[in-house]
C-alpha cells in the first residue's frame, strides 16, 4: 500500500503504527450549510481509502468530526460566526442549524455510498477535552492572552508551517498588522475567544480564561486524541486546509505531546467549474440534492469521482457527468446479464484473479481509482465466463462502491397478460392442426389489441403495436 504523503511530497510506502491496524481522521463538515459536491468529492476519496485499507486487511479505526460550533468565515481568525450567521438569516437557533444539517450531510453520504466513519463526533459534545488540551499548551508555554482571547504563540515552535511549507519571513514582512492587534505575531491563533469578542454569541461554555467558545482549529486536535491517542497513522481533508487548518493543528498537536503527531497527511483536491474552485462562500454550488432533481442517481456522481485521482482537479460539467452515468447505466446492465446467466463462482479461474490482482494494485498505488476502473472495464470486455466476471465485479466492487452486488438480474419483459398468450398458444394448435383461418383470426383479435405475433425459430412472440 502506498499513499502520497503531502508532508513528505513524496508516494511512501504505507507502514502503520501498530501492525494490521490503520488509523485514520478526517476533517467532517461545518453544519451550517449543505456540503456541496465538492465538499462531497473529498468525503468519496476519503471513502476509497478507508475501503482500500479494509481490502488489504488492516482492521480501520476511522475517525470524523462534525463542527457544530463557530468556525468564522475566515480561515484564519476573522470574520463572522458562520453557525451564528446561518441561524439568523434562518431564523432558527444555531443548534436547530447544526441537527438539521448534520442531518443533511449524512443522507447525502447514505445516498452516495459512503460507509460511516467508526466514530463521528461533534464538537460540542468535547468542550472539556479541548480545555484540557489548551491547558497543557498553557502548562507548556506555547500560548497568551490578550484582548480576552488565548492565543497560540507559532514563535514557542520551531517548526511552525513544515506541512504547507511556509516562508515566515517572507509571510511577517507582507503580513497586514491590523487582522488582529492582540496577536504577537500575525501567524499566531485562537484557541479559545471569551465573551470580549462577537458579543452574544449563542454557543459559549465557561472555561479558566472566561466563559467563551473554542477556536476552530483546537476542535480536530482535541478530539482526533481522544479517539487516537497522540500518534496516528493518517490524517485526510482538503487541500484547501493545508495552509491554516492542518498547519495550526500540527503546532498545537506537537507542542501539545512533543512528538510527530500524524504520519501520513492525505488531500484530495478540488472539484472545479467554469468559474474556478466550488466552493460556498462564493454563494454558487451545487448540492446533491440539485442533481437528484435533474434526474441523476448519486452513484452517478459517484461513478464521475472515481472518474479522476483524487489529487488531480476535477472539471465538473453536466457534460462530464452525463458521460459518467452512461458509463455506469453501461456497467449495471452489462452485470444485470451476467447476473441472469450465471452465479458468481467460489473460485475463480487464474485469469479472472489476474484482473483482481491488477485492479488491487491500482487502488494501493496511491488510490488510483481511474486506473483500476479501467480494470473493470476491461474485465467486463474479456472472453472471462459469466461466472468469473461475477466474482471479479464482487471482488472490485468493494472499494468501488457502487452497489454492483445489489442489482437485479435481467428478466426480460414479456407483453400481454395470461389471456392473450392463451390466444398465442391456440393459435399456434390451430396452425399445427392447419386450421389457418383460425390462426388469422387470433392474429387479428390480437392486433385490436395492441399486439402484432411474431413466429421465431424459438415460438412466436408479441411485440408492441407501432
Amino acid at each position: 500500500m502506498k499513499l502520497y504523503n503531502t508532508m513528505s511530497r513524496r508516494i511512501e510506502e504505507f507502514v502503520p503504527i501498530k501492525e494490521g491496524h490503520a488509523s485514520m481522521y478526517c476533517c467532517g463538515p461545518t453544519v451550517y450549510n449543505y456540503a456541496h459536491i465538492g465538499n462531497l468529492r473529498t468525503y468519496i476519496f476519503e471513502d476509497l481509502l478507508h475501503r482500500t485499507l479494509a481490502a488489504a486487511g488492516y482492521e480501520v479505526r476511522h475517525v470524523m468530526n462534525i463542527t457544530d460550533v463557530g468556525h468564522l468565515t475566515g480561515d484564519g481568525d476573522d470574520g463572522e460566526d458562520k453557525m451564528e450567521k446561518s441561524a439568523r438569516q434562518a431564523g432558527k437557533s444555531v443548534w436547530d442549524i447544526a441537527a438539521f444539517y448534520t442531518d443533511a450531510f449524512f443522507s447525502d453520504e447514505k445516498d452516495l455510498n459512503i460507509i460511516r466513519p467508526d466514530i463521528v463526533c461533534r464538537a460540542t459534545d468535547h468542550i472539556q477535552e479541548m480545555i484540557d488540551l489548551i491547558k497543557k499548551l498553557e502548562e507548556g508555554g506555547h500560548t497568551y492572552t490578550a484582548g480576552g482571547n488565548v492565543y497560540f504563540s507559532i514563535d514557542s515552535i520551531d517548526d511552525y508551517g513544515k506541512l504547507a511549507r511556509l516562508d515566515l519571513d517572507e509571510l511577517r514582512s507582507g503580513a497586514r498588522i491590523d487582522v488582529d492587534s492582540n496577536k504577537k505575531n500575525p501567524k499566531d491563533f485562537v484557541l479559545w475567544f471569551t465573551n470580549s469578542k462577537f458579543k452574544d454569541q449563542a454557543m459559549m461554555w465557561d472555561s479558566p480564561w472566561g466563559r467563551g467558545y473554542p477556536g476552530w482549529h483546537i476542535e480536530c486536535s482535541a478530539m482526533s486524541m481522544k479517539y487516537l491517542g497522540d500518534h496516528f497513522d493518517i490524517h485526510c481533508g482538503g487541500i484547501d486546509a493545508i495552509p491554516v487548518h492542518h498547519t495550526n493543528e500540527i503546532a498545537q498537536s506537537e507542542a501539545a505531546c512533543g512528538h510527530t503527531w500524524v504520519n501520513y497527511w492525505c488531500h484530495g483536491e478540488f472539484l472545479v467549474n467554469d468559474k474556478g474552485k466550488m466552493s460556498k462562500s462564493s454563494g454558487e454550488f451545487l448540492t446533491l440534492s440539485v442533481l437528484k432533481d435533474k434526474g441523476y442517481d448519486p452513484l452517478d456522481y459517484r461513478y464521475f469521482c472515481l472518474s479522476g485521482h483524487y489529487r488531480s482537479q476535477l472539471k465538473f460539467s453536466y457534460e462530464a457527468l452525463d458521460h459518467a452515468r452512461s458509463a455506469r447505466k453501461a456497467v449495471v446492465e452489462k452485470v444485470a446479464m451476467l447476473k441472469a446467466e450465471a452465479t458468481a463462482a467460489e473460485n475463480p479461474s487464474e485469469e479472472a484473479v489476474r484482473y483482481m490482482d491488477a485492479f488491487d494494485q491500482a487502488m494501493e498505488s496511491d488510490l488510483n481509482a481511474p486506473q483500476a476502473l479501467s480494470q473493470l472495464h476491461m474485465m467486463l470486455k474479456s472472453q472471462l465466463p459469466a461466472s468469473d466476471k461475477l466474482a471479479a465485479i464482487s471482488h472490485m466492487d468493494r472499494i468501488l462502491g457502487l452497489k454492483l452486488d445489489e442489482i437485479e438480474p435481467f428478466k426480460e419483459e414479456r407483453l400481454g397478460s395470461d389471456e392473450d398468450w392463451a390466444l398465442v398458444d391456440e393459435r399456434a394448435a390451430a396452425k399445427k392442426a392447419k386450421d389457418f383461418a383460425r390462426a388469422d383470426e387470433i392474429r387479428q383479435i390480437l392486433l385490436e389489441r395492441g399486439f402484432v405475433v411474431k413466429d421465431t425459430p424459438k415460438g412466436a412472440i408479441l411485440e408492441k403495436k407501432v
